[in-house]
């Protein structure tokens, strides 16, 4: 008795734990589903043809508003790896589609993202835009930008010379790049509690290293003067020589459209407080700028405690992905579209 008392305790306890799992499954798939219609489209009239997404809201009628995904740096696939999705749900919300791009050589795209300059980069979004305008089911009169970290030299320029950017949406974006790379090699050091000799020789590295790009050596001239190549390419050079005078003040200066800066107060890519007073100080038109932080937020718009756990992090990204963000960031993106056309037949009511 005690024996077959025994198994069926431990039938039961298996049984618990297949139905707990079965139920998490369940779980991780609901939290993965979105409110969306996607559509993988090829997007054309730019210097290469994109593969990209459009992601239609469901359920409404459009036709849409268009948020236009202009993104960081690095190897970025149309879906930044599926952690896009929560941002275009919330912005379906408000009523309005979304569209996406692998970069240039990602996903075996065409192109190389290597060598591209910021006004490239202006040019493919504009491409996108303009092919945009023709799809069924799109306003063009309601196109704006979202765009991240890199993509603050790219917006600004873009809605400077088109008139069919109607909004930015700026998340994490700095001003100019070689202050930025400044702050960003300053910032990681303090992280990680370097001492003032490791911080010195970091600092007399990147001198000698933006010295040659101003110089305009080329990867070989620069490796062979004994310059450190340790994680650089001759592709990664190349890029940095063609885009590190990059700053963005008079474009922003230029603005005349809707501006969302969304920053975070833990961010040690951008100096957000540096970023703020830019904006602050260029973007002067009454009414335009609206300016959203997150005080423990990083980079990536993820609460800070969240992004030091690997173990937190990896959970959340798998079983609930809206919730790695910060919390209100994604409402954030939600109300300041529905706040451009409360007239929309799509805008939330109440």
């Amino acid at each position: 008795m005690k024996m077959f008392g025994r198994r069926r305790w431990l039938w039961g306890s298996l049984l618990s734990v297949a139905v707990l799992l079965a139920g998490a499954g369940g779980w991780v798939v609901y939290q993965n589903e979105y409110d969306l219609t996607e559509e993988r489209v090829t997007v054309t009239g730019g210097r290469q043809p994109l593969q990209g997404v459009l992601a239609r809201p469901t359920g409404g009628h459009g036709p849409y508003g268009l948020v236009v995904f202009v993104h960081g740096d690095g190897p970025v696939d149309a879906t930044h790896d599926t952690f896009y999705r929560p941002l275009w749900e919330a912005m379906a919300k408000a009523g309005y589609a979304t569209l996406s791009w692998d970069k240039p050589g990602v996903n075996n795209a065409p192109g190389d993202w290597l060598d591209q300059s910021m006004q490239d980069r202006v040019d493919e979004t504009l491409a996108a835009i303009r092919w945009a305008k023709a799809q069924p089911g799109i306003d063009p009169n309601r196109i704006g930008l979202w765009g991240a970290s890199q993509a603050g030299w790219v917006m600004p320029k873009a809605a400077r010379q088109s008139p069919d950017v109607r909004f930015v949406i700026a998340v994490g974006t700095a001003v100019n790049w070689l202050q930025q790379g400044r702050y960003n090699l300053l910032a990681e050091l303090g992280e990680r509690h370097a001492s003032p000799a490791e911080t010195a020789a970091a600092v007399a590295r990147s001198d000698r290293n933006l010295a040659a790009l101003r110089a305009g050596s080329t990867f070989e001239e620069y490796r062979a003067a004994g310059g450190d190549v340790d994680g650089l390419t001759p592709e990664r050079w190349a890029f940095n020589k063609r885009n590190h005078l990059s700053d963005a003040t008079e474009d922003l200066a230029a603005l005349r459209v809707p501006v969302q800066l969304v920053l975070g107060g833990r961010d040690v890519n951008v100096d957000s407080d540096d970023t703020e007073a830019a904006y602050r100080r260029l973007v002067t038109t009454p009414g335009l700028l609206h300016v959203l932080r997150f005080p423990d937020s990083t980079h990536n718009m993820v609460p800070k405690e969240v992004e030091d756990s690997e173990l937190r992090s990896t959970f959340l990204a798998v079983a609930a992905p809206r919730s790695l963000f910060t919390p209100g960031y994604l409402d954030g993106m939600r109300n300041f579209l529905s706040s451009l056309d409360p007239a929309s037949p799509d805008h939330p009511k109440g």
